[in-house]
């Protein structure tokens, strides 16, 4: 029995406590220590007794009283003592901050053991436990950082401290250096052999972590000889146990967590690995007390994701999605990153994804593919996700990544099935989006790894195998792989080539899926074997046979035919696989107008499964188009007998007792569809929605409170529809025509465009219903020409401008615009189109009535429209005669007096047309008699100008032909002037000059001036007489311009005569040999100074007497000037 001894203050005596017999109030020991001034040692031993003991509470108030200011004051000398006693405080509050879960809590213990460290190393900033316990606190704290440095100050003191090694092994492990945390706890154990079994289980922990299993499991089996109840230990070699993934290594493993479990029960993760066990064995009450549990009893965070992380997937698959979610983003929040515990993630992603919350579920499965980027599952669930958000292009991407990674997988024999599936997804993720490719993915998915190649190019682009056919190919290569193809499949093809239009390749595809049986019989009717022509010839007449009203009822229940084959020894078989595509068959011969052998199919579906309610509700279909409306419903009637609340069935009932005018069980019939679904059926709210429209509408007894109420009710229920599915077209149209009733146009306009755009953007969506609400927006707010615009594209694009409604439509739109001949062409489209609707004829007279009155009130008008008015006031009261003739005016809601008064009014017209017409005849007359008047002087004012012009032309032509005249002559006479002096010698040439001047002298030259000024006064004039008198004779100017002509010409032979050598100088053409002339330059240059002068004398007396001088004598007296020169 251990006791400590207090000696007595100032005696020998000592006072003896039993550490096993501590007091519950520690006041007593604590009067005893103080009044005997104990030493602080003894403080410490009794308070470590009683934390020992689980007595927390005494252990506190005895160290907090041992530092005291008082205890403190009184021990100043001792110092280890006093630093023992704070750190020991310390520790406890670091203790008890790190088990703490409140975050507010956990701060306030970190904060006291902060100050007693703080404390302790005022006392003596160097001492190691110190730093050792402010280590320890901060790696509570997970300042690891700051940790390691508070270690690192001891190991530097002192390298084989063994507190600061572990503090600094388990620094470095929470680094994730497990080598550097090897090595420490190495050098601990060596420094200190006989270190607890701690220190080898953290050897054990790192070699688990480095992948060393076999040593890690060495290290803990040594802990387990040291002390076999060592739960870490067991729990860790569980682990390894289960990680080996053989039955009996589970086996062993799961029987070390239960015994880690029955030593000590609060292990949290011996909870969680039992809670995982009982997860697969289906014990979900197991599970969700043993995380529990480990929740309760842990504050590590990776442990406690663990805990939420099999609590979350206990109730996600029971289907409590909303709690799986929560427990889901519990074990999220307890990680810093997704690299740590990735499973959460995942889970919360595919909770999300079924809640509807794509983008928080893409953010999750996206930090998985940060983890794991090639996880096939999760690529797949980006693909589901991208299609949701309508992000094709991402979904095609994910979604080749899966098949990719996966065809790798396959490639290295892991086998082909997940690849295939991966492709079957492509195609269920397309078919809304992009029917082809959905078509091409499920094509390739009968066998995609040998027909795909996404790996070589990098695109993903598919690859049939060369010289074979897709679909060839992927039955050749099933066949090799021993494989048959799905009918589901083959099924699915059939449906996305029937919804592409591709009728003959639907056909092919459901064929192939039935096989070759009885079935092909019954739809190949041409085919005429021998052994077939039995049943044949009975399939025949059961398709081609009359019959009336009332047989057909019968012949639509009349299953006798198949009876028939049977009793000819043909087996007619139904496998349950084949039914939808038998069905779906039928309904490719419905689209192909072939319904009697459509409805043979609906039959033998009805004939082996009576309980096949589709096929009823078709056959209904079958006689609802033929407008036979009782069949129909006795069809119905059928369906409901297999199943009466089938809600399909139930829907079709209604519309047709609202085509039968029967409006409270059409109700009452939509409200059962409703009830049916709970609630759910969007189609049910919908046909209640338009139950309400139509009752607001209605043309007999509207009153305006109840018309307020039902389109309020049907407002409400649309709305209600589009909460629940915010893309249903027909939910959102009908929205916008309840607006469009209240008067909203603006936002019922709005409403319309946006179910136009998404309607035109989807090939299996037909919805020309809201083309014309939009057409009949524009015309409420007085756009014509839009509305106008609109009900002829809705006309081109739906009904290939053959619908006589959308036609009168159309021709009220331009009456109210005033487009009279527009509006009369439109309605006799439509009368030609329906020639027995009268409400057509009326609407015609009617716009012919009032085109007729609006061209009499015109202020100006023409003769031409004045008689065309006249013929079409003569159709308007014959359309009107016709009308008031007919025996059943009632029956198409004309009131006979109401014709016969625009039969009355159009004749008034016709008699007031009359007196217009004689009036536009009168005053046409006279416009065309000043229209002819105007003319004759138009056209004389016309003659004159031409005539004009033709003088100025004439005259301007003349001066250019005279001036090329007097040009050529010019160069004829040049020219005879060169050839005489060629053929003359040099002597004779200045012989003959030299007696000219001794003759003459200058007279010459005087005589050609006065004659060339002569010339030029009589050129003159005559120019002046011609251009005053223009009208005279044309061939007299010739003469005169002829004689003018040769005038000029002989004075210009004359003044060649009289000195050619200074003309021959003046050109430039002066005879090189006068040069060499024998006769004496001085007499030469005195002559030619002579001449120069005589002519300048002259030119100077001429100049006094006429300013000017014609062109001729200025060109000899330059020619002259240059010879002297």
């Amino acid at each position: 029995m251990a006791c400590v001894y207090i000696p007595v203050q100032n005696s020998e005596e000592e006072v003896r406590v039993a550490l096993d017999q501590l007091p519950r109030d520690a006041t007593d020991i604590l009067d005893i220590l103080k009044a005997e001034q104990a030493p602080l040692d003894l403080w410490l031993i009794i308070a470590r007794e009683y934390f020992k003991q689980g007595k927390n509470e005494q252990f506190r108030q005895i160290l907090e009283e041992g530092s005291s200011p008082e205890i403190d004051e009184y021990y100043a000398d001792v110092r280890y003592e006093r630093i023992a006693i704070l750190n020991a405080l310390g520790a406890y509050y670091s203790y008890l901050g790190k088990i703490e879960t409140k975050q507010r809590e956990k701060e306030e213990h970190f904060i006291m053991a902060t100050q007693y460290y703080n404390k302790a190393s005022r006392i003596d900033m160097h001492e190691p436990s110190t730093w050792v316990g402010k280590g320890q606190l901060l790696l509570a704290k997970g300042d690891v950082e700051q940790a390691f440095a508070a270690f690192k100050i001891v190991l530097d003191g002192d390298r084989d401290n063994i507190p600061a090694l572990l503090g600094q092994a388990c620094v470095q492990f929470s680094r994730g250096r497990y080598v550097e945390s090897l090595d420490l706890y190495k050098r601990a154990l060596q420094v200190y052999p006989r270190c607890p079994g701690a220190v080898r289980l953290g050897i054990g922990l790192c070699r688990y972590k480095l992948g060393q299993y076999e040593k890690a499991k060495q290290a803990f089996h040594r802990v387990l000889q040291a002390n076999p109840e060592n739960v870490e230990a067991l729990v860790a070699l569980g682990i390894l146990d289960l990680h080996r993934n053989d039955a009996a290594d589970i086996r062993k493993g799961m029987e070390k967590m239960q015994r880690a479990f029955e030593i000590y029960p609060y292990c949290a993760t011996s909870l969680n690995y039992l809670a995982n066990h009982f997860f697969f064995t289906g014990q979900h009450f197991l599970v969700e007390q043993l995380t529990e549990t480990a929740l309760a009893v842990t504050n590590h965070g990776p442990t406690k994701s663990h805990s939420y992380y099999n609590l979350a997937r206990s109730y996600h698959s029971k289907g409590d999605y909303e709690k799986a979610g929560l427990y889901y983003m519990a074990s999220v929040k307890e990680i810093n990153k997704p690299q740590e515990f990735v499973l959460p993630y995942y889970g919360l992603g595919q909770v999300q994804l079924k809640l509807g919350d794509f983008r928080s579920s893409l953010s999750n499965f996206e930090k998985v593919l940060e983890v794991y980027p090639e996880n096939c599952e999760t690529l797949k669930a980006l693909g589901h996700i991208y299609v949701q958000l309508g992000e094709t292009e991402k979904a095609l991407e994910s979604l080749k990544k899966s098949i990719k990674s996966e065809s790798r997988d396959a490639q290295l024999g892991l086998g082909w099935l997940c690849t295939i599936e991966a492709f079957l997804d492509l195609g269920e993720l397309l078919i809304s989006t992009d029917a082809g490719a959905a078509l091409d993915a499920f094509k390739t998915g009968w066998l995609p790894v040998a027909t795909v190649d996404l790996g070589e190019n990098g695109d993903g682009a598919m690859a049939p195998v060369p010289g074979v056919g897709g679909d060839a190919a992927a039955r050749s290569l099933l066949k090799q792989g021993h494989e048959e193809v799905p009918v589901e499949l083959l099924n699915n093809i059939g449906v996305l080539h029937f919804e592409r239009g591709e009728f003959e390749l639907a056909e092919k595809a459901f064929k192939e899926a039935l096989g070759d049986d009885i079935l092909l019989k019954f739809i190949d009717s041409e085919a005429q074997r021998p052994t077939d022509k039995a049943h044949h010839d009975s399939i025949k007449e059961a398709v081609h046979t009359a019959m009336d009203a009332s047989a057909s009822v019968e012949k639509y229940k009349d299953m006798q035919l198949f009876h028939r084959l049977e009793e000819d020894g043909v087996a007619v078989e139904l496998p349950w696989n084949k039914i939808s595509a038998l069905f779906n068959l039928g309904r490719l011969l419905e689209q192909l107008h072939k319904t009697e052998m459509a409805s043979i199919l609906y039959r033998l579906i009805l004939f082996k499964y009576p309980e096949y309610v589709d096929a009823y509700l078709r056959l209904a279909a079958i006689a609802k188009a033929r407008n036979n409306v009782q069949l129909s419903i006795q069809l119905i009637h059928d369906a409901l007998k297999v199943d009466d609340k089938c809600p399909n069935a139930l829907l079709m009932l209604g519309d047709l007792e609202l085509k039968n005018d029967d409006w409270v069980k059409a109700k009452d019939t939509f409200r059962a569809a409703k009830d049916a679904t709970d609630g759910k059926d969007s189609y049910a709210t919908l046909c209640l929605g338009n139950w309400n429209y139509f009752a607001a509408v209605r043309s007999e007894k509207r009153a305006p409170k109840l018309e307020a109420t039902h389109l309020e009710k049907a407002k409400e229920l649309y709305t209600k529809v589009l909460l629940q599915h915010n893309a249903n077209l027909y939910a959102a149209n009908g929205a916008g025509v309840v607006l469009a009733e209240k008067g909203q146009f603006d936002v019922s306009k709005d409403l319309f465009t946006q179910v136009q755009e998404a309607a035109s953007g989807s090939v299996f969506v037909q919805m020309p219903d809201v083309w014309i609400n939009l057409a009949h927006v524009h015309f409420a707010q007085g756009n014509f020409a839009l509305a106008v615009k609109m009900y002829q594209n809705c006309l081109r694009k739906f009904y290939y401008n053959t619908d006589n409604q959308v036609l009168l439509y159309l021709a009220r739109t331009h009456y109210e615009a005033e487009q009279w001949e527009e509006c009369k062409k439109t309605l006799l489209r439509a009368i030609h189109l329906a020639p027995s609707n009268y409400t057509l004829r009326f609407d015609a007279g009617v716009a012919l009535q009032k085109f007729s009155a609006s061209t009499l009130q015109k202020t100006k008008r023409t003769v031409a429209e004045v008689r065309s008015t006249v013929v079409e006031l003569k159709n308007a009261v014959r359309l009107f005669s016709q009308l008031s003739a007919a025996s059943n005016l009632q029956f198409h809601g004309f009131d006979e007096k109401k014709i016969e008064t625009h039969v009355g009014y159009c004749k008034h017209l016709l008699e007031a047309a009359k007196v217009h017409c004689e009036a536009a005849e009168r005053e046409d007359q006279q416009n065309k008699q000043r229209i002819e008047l105007n003319r004759q002087v138009n056209m004389a004012e016309e003659i004159r100008r031409k005539a004009e012009e033709q003088r100025k032309v004439q005259l301007e032509r003349r001066k250019q032909e005279d001036e090329l005249k007097q040009v050529m002559q010019r160069e004829e006479h040049l020219e005879r002037i060169k050839e005489q002096w060629k053929s003359s010698t040099p002597g004779s040439k200045r012989k003959d000059r030299l007696q000219t001047e001794d003759e003459d002298g200058g007279n010459g030259d005087k005589r050609r001036r006065k004659g060339g000024k002569r010339r030029k006064r009589e050129k003159k004039s005559r120019y002046e007489t011609e251009e005053t008198a223009g009208g005279d004779d044309h061939e007299e100017m010739e003469d005169e311009d002829a004689s003018m002509t040769y005038r000029e010409s002989y004075d210009h032979d004359d003044q060649v005569d009289d000195n050619p050598q200074d003309l021959l100088a003046a050109a430039g053409l002066e005879d090189s040999d006068a040069e060499d002339d024998t006769v004496a330059p001085s007499s030469i240059t005195n002559r030619r100074r002579r001449q120069l002068s005589e002519s300048d004398d002259d030119d100077n007396e001429h100049l006094q007497r006429q300013p000017e001088s014609s062109p001729a004598r200025e060109n000899s007296v330059d020619m002259q000037e240059s010879d002297g020169d």
